[in-house]
């Protein structure tokens, strides 16, 4: 059986944080705490700034060396050389990218995790040996969760009164 099969849903996740944001291990103590409840598998993790002074993109290190690889692959980063401008490795494109720091303030920064969901393994499986196969997946906006609260309220209450 193919080893790919084994892996739960993949997921490329990316987030902003403003200028000044509060990087106090909160956001890694419980990227630990999912890894160690088996709900998730930390793949990779990339980190990036916009610097305040030159204004350009930069690449923070990690202390894992092995980490930044695979994700700076899939956004199209060759972090062990040069890369030439517009080639995609996987995904984005150089100028894709400068768009995404473009995109942050000075002093900006994001952060792309690549994340395995353990929890779906199963049903990632059961899918698959039923003939299906992903159209597509997205979370939901706040908003578009807020939007439809009376609906899942009423859900939730039903499932509720069922477990009853």
């Amino acid at each position: 059986m193919n080893d790919l099969a084994n892996i739960g849903p993949v997921q490329l996740m990316s987030v902003s944080f403003e200028p000044g944001a509060n990087f106090e291990g909160r956001i890694a103590d419980e990227l630990a705490k999912l890894q160690r409840d088996g709900t998730i598998r930390l793949l990779d993790l990339l980190f990036v700034v916009r610097d305040t002074d030159s204004d350009e993109l930069a690449i923070v290190e990690h202390q894992e060396e092995t980490l930044a690889a695979v994700a700076g692959a899939l956004l199209g980063l060759r972090l062990d050389g040069e890369q030439t401008e517009g080639e995609r490795a996987f995904g984005m494109t150089t100028a894709e990218i400068e768009e995404l720091g473009a995109a942050l303030p000075p002093g900006g920064a994001a952060g792309i995790m690549l994340i395995e969901h353990v929890w779906a393994r199963g049903l990632k499986r059961a899918i698959r040996d039923a003939g299906g196969s992903p159209l597509e997946d997205q979370f939901l906006t706040p908003e578009s969760v807020a939007a439809m609260e009376p609906q899942l309220a009423a859900m939730a209450d039903a499932v509720r009164s069922n477990e009853s």
